[in-house]
This record gives structure tokens, C-alpha cells and sequence, in this order.
């Protein structure tokens, strides 16, 4: 497996043009169903945030961290009281009561729009698409269509028209993303030292060292 690295330097060199040919010819137009955005079935909706944009999220919403994120549900264990303990190595957004992210909403007919619209993550403002770069995350379920290293997932917006300028647009998002994942990734790495969290805790690991659920430094 290339190191985190080498895959780094492969998503800093992927050109925008190529990325933008492949979502043209997969095709992608948003129809605001809200499938993204929310829980399916009993799985609560989980999309990757960096602790830099949880922190814009705070920002432009005047919200407390944990209003905003979560731990990554990943490798944490269930407590008997119905608690949850463990270490997990990155930050999702929050989700409501039903398991549907925090900052959705659906209006009086139906239609669904993000709150947060202009300070989504990156990991909102891409979707469905992906690139196939190890270290970089994926959405959930196989992706079902793939041109070069540009993976689409599952999403009734596909195959719609795109225009070129709006592919390039995405396209350059898409790159911001890979780059964008693979530094938190090698941020994590660098960072981590093992804490041995209390019985009944959580630690969140990213970039910037060891947290608590409300983005506090771990301390013993």
C-alpha cells in the first residue's frame, strides 16, 4: 500500500479538467431530495467534518461544538446504561432525534435544504461523488458508477445534465477534498498518543491532537 504520502502528492496532482470530464460524463443534478442528508433505516446519518469546519460552523451559527459535531460513531462500543466508550479518529456532523443531520430541513412541501448551506464541509458539497485514493473517505454503499479515480455514489440526482462550468466547479472542490482528507489523515497520525480513556468516556483523535465530545483537550 503507498504510504499516506505518496497519495497525498497523487491527489495534489490530479488535474481538474480530468475530474471535471468524468462528472460530465457520469452527469449529476441536486433534486433536494434530502437522501444525503438524512438517517437510513436504523443507521443515523454520518458525514465527516474537519475540526476546522466545525469550527465554521460554530461561527456562523453561534452553536456549542457539540451542537455542531460528533464523535464518529466508528469504533466506539455500547455501555450498559445505553452510553457509548471507546476512541474513534474523526468528527461527524451532529445528527437530531431521528438520526437526520442537524443542520436539515424540509419545508412546508417537502423539499429539503441544508441550513448551513454556504459553510457546509466539503464532504457535502461533493457528494455523491468521491475519489478512489487511499486515505480518503468514502460515503456509505458501493459506489455505482466510476470514471478514473472519480467514484459516484448511489444518489437519484445522477445522470442528470451537468453543465461544464458547474463540473469544473465541483470538480475543484472534489480535489480540496482529497488533499483535504489525506492531510487530516497523516494530522492524525502525527498527533495520536494512546490515552486509555476512562470506562464510559470517548476520545476523538484528528489532527490537532486528543479531544473530548465537546472538542476540549484530553487530559488525565
Amino acid at each position: 500500500m503507498d504510504s499516506l504520502e505518496s497519495e497525498l502528492d497523487r491527489a495534489r496532482d490530479l488535474a481538474v479538467g480530468d475530474l471535471a470530464d468524468a462528472i460530465e460524463r457520469i452527469g449529476f443534478e441536486c433534486t433536494r431530495c434530502g437522501a444525503c442528508c438524512t438517517a437510513e433505516a436504523d443507521d443515523p446519518h454520518t458525514a465527516t467534518v474537519f475540526p476546522d469546519e466545525v469550527r465554521d460552523l460554530q461561527d456562523a451559527t453561534d452553536y456549542d461544538f457539540r451542537d455542531v459535531a460528533r464523535p464518529m460513531p466508528y469504533g466506539l462500543t455500547e455501555t450498559d446504561d445505553g452510553g457509548v466508550e471507546g476512541e474513534t479518529f474523526e468528527w461527524a456532523l451532529q445528527t437530531d432525534s431521528c438520526g437526520d443531520c442537524t443542520f436539515y430541513a424540509e419545508d412546508d412541501d417537502g423539499v429539503g435544504a441544508c441550513t448551513v448551506h454556504d459553510d457546509r464541509p466539503l464532504v457535502c458539497q461533493t457528494y455523491p461523488f468521491s475519489v478512489a485514493l487511499a486515505g480518503t473517505s468514502q460515503p456509505m454503499g458501493e459506489a455505482v458508477d466510476e470514471h478514473g479515480v472519480v467514484r459516484a455514489h448511489e444518489c437519484e440526482g445522477l445522470g442528470r445534465d451537468i453543465s461544464r462550468e458547474d463540473a469544473e466547479a465541483l470538480a475543484a472542490t472534489l480535489k480540496e477534498r482529497a488533499v483535504r482528507e489525506l492531510e487530516e489523515a497523516i494530522g492524525v497520525r502525527d498527533a495520536y498518543e494512546p490515552t486509555r480513556p476512562e470506562p464510559g468516556s470517548v476520545v476523538v483523535h484528528d489532527s490537532e491532537g486528543a479531544k473530548r465530545p465537546d472538542g476540549s483537550a484530553y487530559e488525565r
